[in-house]
C-alpha cells in the first residue's frame, strides 16, 4: 500500500475519481434495496448517487484537462489510511436508521479526510488540489443534509420508523417470542417429571436437553414451513424459522443446565428460580413490543406456566 501523500496530483485525480464511482454505486445500491420498503429515502438515495455522478464527471473534466484520457486505476484500498466502506448488505441488515447514519458517515468521513491531508501536504499544488476536493466534499456533505430534508421530512421519516418497527416485530419479535414461549413453558413437564420421578438431577438434565432440541428443532421448521412471508409481511421463512428455532431452545435449556448441579434440593431451587425469569421475560416482551398491558401478560404467563409446572411434577411424583 502507498502511502496518501505519495501519491501524485494524476494519481489523486484518479483516486477522487475511483472514489466517486463507488460511493454513487453505494448510494444506487441502496435505492435499489430500499426502494419497496422505504420508498422515500430510496428516492433520497437516488438524489445521491445523481450528485456523486454529476462530481465524478466534473473530476474527469479537470483530469482530461489537466492530463489526459487514460486514467489509471487507483482505489481506495491500495492507499494507507484511506476510508473504507462496509458492505451494502452489512449495512442494510442493521435496519433503515443505520443506512441513513452510514451515509452521512460517508461524506463525513470523506471531507474530514481531504482536509487532513490537505493540511500534511507539503506540495503546493498538492495542498491546493485536496483542499480543492475537501470543499467539494463539504459541498456534498450540505446537499446530501439538503436532499435529505426535502424527501424526508419530519411526518415521512417517523412513518418510515414505524414501518421498519413493524417489519420487525413481525419478522423478529413474533417468531422468536412464539419459540420462547413453547421452549419456555412446553419443556417444563417433562423436565420436572423426569427430576422428581428420578430424583437424579443427570437424569433430568438429559430429558430436558432433548426436549429442548427436539422442541427447537420442530418449531423451527414448523414457522419456516408456515408462510413464505410474501403476502404477510412476515419475512424470509428462513429468518423466521431459524429465530423460532433457536429461542424454543433458549427457553427450555433455560431451566434445563441447574441440573448438573449434582444435589437434587439445589438444583430443583435453581430451575424454579430459572422458570420465574423465563416467565418474566416473555410477559416483557408482550408489553415492550405487543402492547399487552404488564399485568394482564405477567398474569397470563405465570398461570400457564405454573399449570404446567404443576403437571409435571404430580407426573412425576405419582
Amino acid at each position: 500500500m502507498r502511502a496518501f501523500i505519495d501519491l501524485t496530483e494524476r494519481e489523486l485525480l484518479a483516486l477522487a475519481i475511483a472514489s466517486e464511482e463507488e460511493d454513487g454505486r453505494i448510494y444506487a445500491d441502496f435505492a435499489h434495496e430500499l426502494r419497496s420498503d422505504y420508498p422515500d429515502s430510496a428516492q433520497m438515495f437516488s438524489d445521491m448517487a445523481d450528485k456523486e455522478n454529476e462530481h465524478r464527471r466534473k473530476l474527469i473534466d479537470l483530469f482530461q484537462s489537466r492530463f489526459d484520457a487514460h486514467i489509471p486505476l487507483v482505489r481506495r484500498q491500495d492507499v494507507r489510511g484511506w476510508v473504507q466502506r462496509k458492505p451494502v448488505w452489512q449495512v442494510r441488515a442493521q435496519g433503515i436508521e443505520a443506512v441513513r447514519r452510514h451515509v452521512q458517515q460517508m461524506e463525513h468521513d470523506a471531507a474530514r479526510f481531504y482536509q487532513q491531508a490537505a493540511a500534511r501536504a507539503s506540495d503546493a499544488g498538492i495542498r491546493k488540489l485536496l483542499g480543492d476536493l475537501a470543499a467539494d466534499e463539504l459541498q456534498h456533505e450540505r446537499a446530501a443534509e439538503e436532499i435529505q430534508e426535502k424527501r424526508l421530512p419530519g411526518e415521512v421519516r417517523t412513518s418510515e420508523n414505524e414501518g421498519a418497527q413493524r417489519r420487525f416485530v413481525l419478522q423478529v419479535i413474533q417468531p422468536g417470542l412464539v419459540g420462547l414461549m413453547d421452549g419456555s413453558v412446553s419443556t417444563l413437564a417433562p423436565v420436572f417429571a423426569a427430576a422428581f420421578a428420578t430424583r437424579d438431577p443427570w437424569n433430568a438434565f438429559l430429558v430436558g436437553l432433548a426436549a429442548s432440541l427436539g422442541a427447537g428443532i420442530s418449531m423451527g421448521f414448523a414457522e419456516a414451513l408456515a408462510d413464505d412471508g410474501k403476502l404477510s409481511g412476515r419475512g424470509t421463512p428462513l429468518l423466521r424459522g431459524l429465530v423460532c428455532g433457536l429461542m424454543t431452545i433458549a427457553g427450555g435449556i433455560g431451566h434445563t443446565l441447574p441440573y448438573l448441579i449434582n444435589d437434587f434440593v439445589t438444583a430443583t431451587i435453581a430451575a424454579g428460580v430459572v422458570v420465574v425469569i423465563e416467565l418474566l421475560a416473555i410477559a416483557w416482551v408482550q408489553w415492550r413490543f405487543m402492547e399487552t398491558p404488564p399485568f394482564a401478560a405477567a398474569a397470563k404467563v405465570m398461570l400457564g406456566g405454573t399449570l404446567v409446572l404443576a403437571t409435571g411434577i404430580l407426573i412425576g411424583n405419582a
